[in-house]
């Protein structure tokens, strides 16, 4: 059974390419395409509609007494 070759366009760039195992960059047509969208979402260009969140990094290490991770009393 012949596997059927889907054709798809890059998200980064939109030229045609085919969804198959041999683009291991897929769905981009090159590592070029795929760098350059993950550097769109590391610069927030790309981003999640919502409402921010907000990450407390006190929460975890506010009741750690030592190293060791005891807790206080």
């Amino acid at each position: 059974m012949a596997i059927k070759k889907e054709p798809i366009c890059c998200p980064s760039c939109g030229k045609k390419g085919t969804w198959t195992p041999e683009n291991s960059s897929r769905p981009f047509c090159s590592a070029r395409c795929k760098l350059i969208d993950l550097s769109d979402w590391a610069s927030e260009q790309h981003k999640i509609p919502g409402a921010p969140v907000i990450v407390e990094d006190n929460i975890a290490t506010e009741n750690v007494d030592d190293e060791h991770g005891e807790d206080k009393p």
